[in-house]
């Protein structure tokens, strides 16, 4: 009998172990049908205490949070084990235990929770329905909370789990499932429905905010352009290319202020074209105004038309809208300086904080570049094709900048070399200043021939250009003596480029001047005479009508006498020179670089000597000269802005085409820098420079406002003495009159000046803060290196010189803080022979 017992006590413990389970997973299947305040988080907890027992608690603890639990069928098999071999006693016995401790447990378990739903009905009979929807306790619920928030870690931290793909894949879409299902269910009754509403508009959010960055990035102009160009080029020349995106950025904010408040206001509610003077071509012109070459001077119809300050009315508001055009022009005129000068600033101060080449070298350079430069996530082969030639232009930047810091060198000789150098340029920027100086006192002189070659009308700008193309070579020839690391040798060249630019600029400017000058002494002759015509007019048709009060019809604008109109003189010149540099530029890079590469591409083969290895070979990209050009070019837009407002758009047009133009020029023709170099700091370099012009070329401007009367008979400012008191006629016309006085206070020179040398003051504090910054933490670096130098130090000089075994010794608990055991019994006498026999 006790033999049977046990065989069927064996069979019912398998049964208990095996298919018992199924039952009473079931039953809790069906309770929670029945029952809504069970949660989730129960089903999934039994499971896994479940699943724990069986493995015996070996199972570690993320891989029971990460994995899901799984049902065995163990059962059946042990069932069959149990029925055919009755040697196993003991695993019945067990089996029998265990199922029945679990059957008994669950059904204490059923009766329970069914006599807590009887006391729950029986107490909330009262209650309103709300409250019987709860779905889960506060306990549940933060249960749940932990759980979901446990999937939402492994989610955003699954890429960091050392486990095989499918295994990655199979969790993360279990993890996502169950954020999915339960994340809102943590609301109570009518709260739920809110929560879940908000917990999907935050993922909406969240995904729309993520779209519309990726969106923004593939907006950027010339993103992949430039890329492409530093992955072959390396970043100084990518600095350039980056530099002509913000300019041309910047410059189209200039075309919409200077079109949408100038030009457009006058073209839709001024006077038509014709009906006065100012805007009709003399009778004199109109035989040669549509010819080619007087168009290309910018003169006939051009020269009366919306491009040039001349065109534009003084009538004081123009259209329905009262629109004050006057001041409109004024206030964008200054307004164009203000709006560059805040951008070029904030630009400065968003780069400041960027970390170049400038700064310490890191430690393990190239084997941080060469373990972690790759990117894995590259699925395109054009992409990783330019992946591979940034890592090698990366590692040739960093091998010039270690050349460079082991460089050993004769500083008497560097020192003379340097000198020599300095001298020769100071030699070649004093002899450029002058020839621009001589070209236009000629200029001056050919004014009052009529007789003009196409060479003598254009001889100043085409010296002026011919300059900016064959000095910068020149410059960087004189600078191989001084053998300069290339970044602060592109800092010497670009500044002496500067250099030469401003003062051809000045000299041109200056003698532009005194032709303004002149011009200012010929308009008032040429007023007088005007007056005088009117009033012969008026007197020949008083006379031939033989009637004093006879109205006569008004002239014929192209019959009236005018004057010279010394603004829209200058805005030609301008307008001349911008154009003519645009001409040299372009020509330059195709004659220069594309016709050489040609040459060297396809004579190389029969040839006397290598073309690629000798003269002339492949040409490489002047990052300075070019810098400078936009530089310079962009202060003339500055200048010659205020007298002919079309020259923005022309700019805008002339950086469009360059980008394209110089691009295909650079991959085309170029081959990288024989000493490539980082430059991630000569973006801030140029702003200073851009800076500087932006300065500069704000004097003749407010020279110009302030001091110079505009002509009588063209412009918006005609018929003033100043062009700034049309600021001070809509003060005292559209303004309450304590506005005039705080106006006239605010221009007092004994406010200004102490203003100025309050901003200056500020300034130099700021900076003196700011370099005091620098310094600490400079001292901060180097002592954390210090630090870190002498942690190695100890480590490398420590008796145990395996890694792993410090890391255990590390590990272990500090055996000095341990209390010494108190000695055995004969272990005195142990020592004492043991130290014998060592003695």
């Amino acid at each position: 009998r006790r033999g049977n017992r046990r065989q069927a006590g064996g069979r019912g413990g398998v049964k208990g172990r095996g298919r018992g389970k199924k039952p009473a997973s079931d039953d809790d299947d069906d309770e929670d049908d029945e029952e809504e305040d069970e949660a989730p988080r129960g089903r999934r907890g039994a499971n896994r205490k479940k699943l724990a027992k069986k493995r015996g608690g070996n199972d570690d603890e993320d891989e029971s949070e990460d994995e899901p639990p799984k049902r065995k069928r163990g059962g059946a098999a042990n069932k069959k084990k149990g029925g055919k071999a009755q040697d196993k006693e003991t695993k019945g016995k067990k089996g029998d235990g265990k199922g029945k401790g679990k059957g008994k447990g669950k059904d204490d378990d059923k009766d329970k929770k069914k006599k807590k739903k009887k006391g729950d009905s029986s107490s909330d009979s009262n209650s309103n329905s709300s409250e019987e929807e709860e779905s889960m306790s506060e306990g549940e619920m933060a249960r749940l909370m932990e759980e979901v928030e446990e999937k939402k870690k492994l989610i955003a931290n699954i890429r960091n789990k050392p486990w095989r793909m499918q295994r990655r894949l199979k969790l993360l879409k279990e993890a996502q499932e169950f954020v999915d299902k339960f994340e809102g269910a943590l609301g109570k009754g009518k709260g739920r429905k809110w929560y879940a509403y908000k917990v999907m508009m935050t993922k909406k959010w969240i995904k729309f905010q993520r779209d519309f960055e990726n969106f923004r990035t593939a907006c950027i102009p010339w993103e992949r352009k430039i890329k492409e160009v530093e992955s072959h080029f390396g970043s100084s020349v990518a600095s350039y290319f980056i530099f002509l995106r913000w300019m041309y950025g910047m410059n189209l904010v200039l075309f919409g202020f200077t079109f949408g408040l100038v030009v457009i206001p006058e073209v839709l509610m001024g006077l038509p074209y014709g009906s006065i003077p100012r805007k009709t071509v003399p009778r004199a012109e109109q035989d040669t105004a549509q010819d080619y070459s007087v168009l290309m001077d910018f003169n006939g119809y051009c020269k009366y038309s919306v491009l040039f300050y001349g065109y534009y009315n003084d009538q004081r508001t123009v259209g329905v809208l009262k629109f004050r055009l006057p001041l409109s022009y004024l206030m964008v005129g200054i307004g164009t300086f203000g709006y560059s000068l805040m951008l070029v600033i904030r630009t400065m101060a968003k780069n400041a904080d960027v970390g170049g080449g400038d700064g310490e070298d890191s430690d393990f350079t190239f084997a941080w570049k060469m373990f972690t430069s790759w990117d894995y996530l590259i699925g395109n082969a054009e992409t990783a094709d330019n992946k591979y030639a940034s890592i090698t232009t990366s590692f040739k930047e960093s091998i010039v900048d270690e050349q460079e810091n082991q460089k050993d060198e004769n500083i008497h000789l560097r020192r003379f070399l340097r000198v020599l150098a300095n001298f020769l340029i100071t030699c070649s920027l004093g002899g450029s200043g002058y020839l621009i100086y001589f070209v236009v006192k000629r200029s001056q002189e050919f004014a009052t021939r009529d007789d003009l070659s196409w060479y003598e009308k254009n001889e100043m700008e085409i010296v002026m250009s011919l300059l900016g193309l064959v000095c910068p070579p020149l410059f960087e020839t004189i600078a191989e003596l001084e053998d300069y690391h290339p970044r602060i040798a592109l800092k010497w060249q670009l500044g002496r480029i500067f250099a030469l630019f401003l003062g051809n600029l000045y000299t041109f400017l200056f003698a532009l001047f005194d032709e303004v000058n002149t011009k200012l002494e010929e308009e008032q002759s040429i007023k007088n005479a005007s007056i005088w015509a009117m009033k012969e007019y008026y007197a020949n048709y008083s006379r031939l009508m033989n009637d004093s009060e006879a109205t006569p019809p008004p002239m014929d604008p192209a019959d009236v006498i005018r004057g010279p109109c010394w603004e829209t003189a200058v805005g030609i010149e301008f307008v001349k020179l911008t154009v003519s540099d645009i001409q040299v530029s372009y020509l330059t890079i195709l004659i220069g670089d594309f016709a050489r590469a040609v040459i060297v591409r396809f004579l190389n083969y029969c040839w006397c000597w290598d073309l690629e290895a000798g003269f002339p070979s492949y040409g490489e990209f002047d990052i300075s000269g070019n810098v400078l050009g936009l530089v310079f070019n962009q202060g003339m837009i500055w200048m010659g802005a205020f007298y002919a407002p079309g020259l923005v758009g022309i700019n805008v047009l002339r950086l469009l085409s360059s980008m394209y133009y110089q691009c295909w020029a650079v991959m085309a023709t170029n081959v990288p820098h024989e000493r490539v170099f980082k430059a991630s700091k000569s973006n801030n370099f140029y702003m200073g420079l851009l800076l500087l012009v932006l300065f500069l070329s704000l004097l003749p401007v407010v020279y110009t406002i302030m001091t110079l009367p505009p002509s009588f008979d063209c412009g918006p400012f005609s018929g003033k003495d100043k062009m700034f008191d049309i600021i001070m006629e809509t003060i005292d016309l559209d303004l309450p009159a304590f506005m005039g006085t705080l106006f006239s206070y605010a221009a007092n020179p004994g406010l200004i000046i102490p203003a100025v040398l309050l901003m200056v003051l500020a300034i130099y504090y700021l900076n003196s803060v700011s370099e005091a910054y620098q310094n600490s933490n400079m001292e901060l670096k180097k002592k954390m290196k210090m630090a870190r130098d002498e942690e190695k130090n100890r480590r490398n000089n420590a008796d145990t010189t395996n890694q792993v075994m410090k890391d255990l010794e590390d590990l272990l608990p500090n055996r000095s803080l341990i209390p010494p055991a108190p000695p055995e019994p004969g272990q005195n006498y142990i020592l004492m022979i043991a130290l014998t026999f060592k003695a």
